[in-house]
Formats: structure tokens, C-alpha cells, sequence
């Protein structure tokens, strides 16, 4: 079985840029593909991550948008890939996944590997933070990922794994820190994808995981933070005016500089000025 060959245009429309083999095979390593593993991609373009994966046996779950692309894939992956035409961020796919099951190699002895249901995919840079909401949506819903590896634009990257009073530190940092650990172990050029794109790209591996840290109110941290990233060149004391006139007083009670900037804000600092926003809350009702 081998990667098919290139024979499409890339659509400026769906953001595509076809992965090279040479690339495909570093991606494949750093996902590190075991025994149990199962595979929802999301954008499999022309096959460069889906044929080596296939070839490890582990069942996929390939969703593309473009139908011609899906066309031309049909005939060629093995039976271990299904596919299913669609936008990620509308199909349902969920009902899908609950039934794929990992295969056993012939001749294995022992107990099974447990099954690890895993994300993968080359993301559509214009459309990579709503499909990663999305993926932390499913999460909540059903915790039953693992991690994911995804492609995006290195700049996007570095905000995931961005830390707190760093330029790159953010809405989305906070957002998927809350519910992944997140690591950039793979930095690619523009060169390694056909056509070319005008950034560099990276693969951001997120692990989901239980959140080490308790929002309360889950829509006051939500409010809080739009309102803090939206003037974050102004200090702490000037955001909380802006959200709430009384809130300001408090950071003397938490211990927090009013005279910080809101990108220095870690997520335990967050989770304490939520609990009190909302105890204020509270009180205000009593």
C-alpha cells in the first residue's frame, strides 16, 4: 500500500496544503502510534498521515470536506479506514468512533492493549480555533480522548503552550490548559507542505486530562476572560473596573498587584479572583 499521488489543486476555499511524504513520516513518529490505538483524522487531504497510519492496522476514522479529495482516497485506503465526507465542525462523528474497536495482530498472547482513542490531524489554519473548541467540547461531553496531534500555524502553537506573562499567553492558552497538557514537539518550514504556506507550522500535542484547576462559575471566568484579553494592555485594577466597578477591591483581599497586567494572571490566580467574583455574586442576590 502507498501514498497516492499527488493529483490536486489545493483549494484556497478549505485551506489546504498537502503535507510531503518526507514530512509525513516525522509527523508519524511524534505521534508514536501502539497497540489499542484508534484514530479519528481530521483532514486526511491526499492520505500523507492516513496511509502510514493505516499500515500500523489501527482503525481510522478520516473526515474530509472536500469530496473530490475523498473521491480519489475510497478506492485506495484498506479496510481498516473509513471515511466520511463532511465539515469537522458539523458532523457528527461521535456515534462513529464508539463502534471502532482495535484489532488484535494475529498470534498475539496476553491481555489486549486498552483501547486509546486518539486525534490527528493537518488543520485548516483559518479554521483551527473553533476545531480545537471543538475538540474540548467533545471532551467535556464525553472524555473519551486521550490526546490529540494536530498541525497548525506555529504561531497558534506557541499560544497554546504559552505561559503566563508572555506575550503569547491568551484566551485560547487558558481555554486548553484547562483541560489539556499541551507540548510543541515537531516545528515544520513552509517547504514541507505543496503548496507552500506563508507561515511556519507546527504540531501542538495536546493530552487531555482532568483539570488540575476548579472554575466555579463557569460563566463568570468565560465573561472575565473576554473582558481581560480584550484590554490587556491596561492594568488588572482598570480590566475589573471595566467588568465590575466593585471588583477591583478584590485583589487586596487575594493578595494580587492591581497594577499587573492581565497576561500575568496564572490560571490558579484566575480559578481564586473567580470563587471571589462569584461569592461577591452571591451576596449581592442575598
Amino acid at each position: 500500500m502507498s501514498t497516492p499521488k499527488r493529483s490536486f489543486r489545493a483549494r484556497k476555499r478549505f485551506g489546504q496544503h498537502f503535507l510531503s511524504s518526507k514530512w509525513a513520516e516525522k509527523v508519524v513518529r511524534t505521534i508514536d502510534p501502539q497497540p489499542g490505538d484508534v484514530f479519528l483524522e481530521i483532514g486526511p487531504g491526499e492520505g500523507a498521515l492516513t496511509f502510514p497510519l493505516a499500515r500500523t492496522g489501527a482503525p481510522i476514522l478520516a473526515v474530509e470536506v472536500d469530496r473530490d479529495l475523498l473521491a480519489a482516497l475510497a478506492p485506495r485506503v484498506p479496510p481498516n479506514v473509513s471515511l466520511i465526507s463532511g465539515d469537522i465542525l458539523r458532523t457528527e462523528v461521535l456515534p462513529f468512533l464508539t463502534g471502532l474497536q482495535p484489532q488484535t495482530p494475529p498470534g498475539a498472547t496476553g491481555a489486549p492493549a486498552p483501547r486509546r482513542l486518539r486525534i490527528v490531524g493537518n488543520l485548516p489554519y483559518n479554521l483551527s480555533t473553533p476545531i480545537l473548541f471543538k475538540l474540548l467540547e467533545w471532551q467535556a461531553q464525553t472524555g473519551m480522548f486521550f490526546d490529540a496531534t494536530v498541525m497548525l500555524q506555529r504561531e497558534v502553537a506557541d499560544r497554546l503552550a504559552a505561559k503566563p506573562g508572555t506575550k503569547a499567553w491568551g484566551a485560547l492558552s487558558l481555554y486548553l490548559q484547562l483541560d489539556t497538557h499541551i507540548n510543541v514537539p515537531l516545528r515544520l518550514p513552509p517547504g514541507a507542505f505543496n503548496p507552500p504556506p506563508k507561515v511556519h507550522s507546527a504540531i501542538a500535542h495536546l493530552t487531555f486530562q482532568p483539570r488540575t484547576v476548579r472554575i466555579s462559575d463557569q460563566e463568570i471566568f468565560d465573561r472575565l476572560v473576554r473582558t481581560m484579553f480584550s484590554l490587556r494592555r491596561k492594568t488588572l485594577n482598570n480590566v475589573l473596573k471595566a467588568y465590575d466597578p466593585k471588583a477591583p477591591a478584590l485583589l487586596l483581599a487575594l493578595d494580587i498587584d492591581g497594577m499587573r497586567r492581565p497576561e500575568t494572571l496564572s490560571l490558579v490566580e484566575l480559578a481564586r479572583l473567580v470563587d471571589s467574583l462569584a461569592s461577591a455574586k452571591r451576596s449581592a442576590v442575598l
